[in-house]
């Protein structure tokens, strides 16, 4: 078994959600096995900002032969009292990655599984 430490730092320059200019950032974590969504956790909302620091680990047990097979989607969520939460990005770490970086990212991560591996990514459209 491996105790998989996901730590969401920080995000910077996120688009404008309010009309005060500003936004109310949280994220959206959720573990998948192949297709199925096997956990879920979100951090705290962060009030009026576009440059947030979350600073919020989560630990999931997961079989170290299973790790290729794992995706970790991030779901950056603008926070709304009024209307519908409304995404502003997501990023996928995995077997499901779109884009080289999260693939290589994950790879990193398979390949030292007690390690830290640290990347700044971009948020692609949900």
């Amino acid at each position: 078994m491996c105790y998989l430490t996901v730590v969401v730092l920080k995000a910077r320059h996120l688009p404008k959600m309010d009309i005060t200019g500003l936004s109310d950032p949280y994220v959206k974590v959720n573990v998948y096995y192949g297709r199925k969504r096997i956990a879920k956790k979100k951090t705290h909302v962060k009030k009026c900002t576009l440059n947030p620091v979350f600073n919020e680990s989560f630990i999931y047990d997961i079989p170290t032969d299973l790790l290729p097979d794992i995706s970790i989607e991030f779901l950056v969520i603008d926070f709304d009292r009024t209307t519908k939460n409304e995404v502003v990005g997501r990023l996928i770490l995995g077997a499901h990655s779109v884009t080289v970086s999260g693939a290589e990212h994950w790879r990193e991560v398979c390949e030292s599984p007690r390690k830290p591996v640290a990347k700044w990514h971009s948020l692609s459209e949900y």
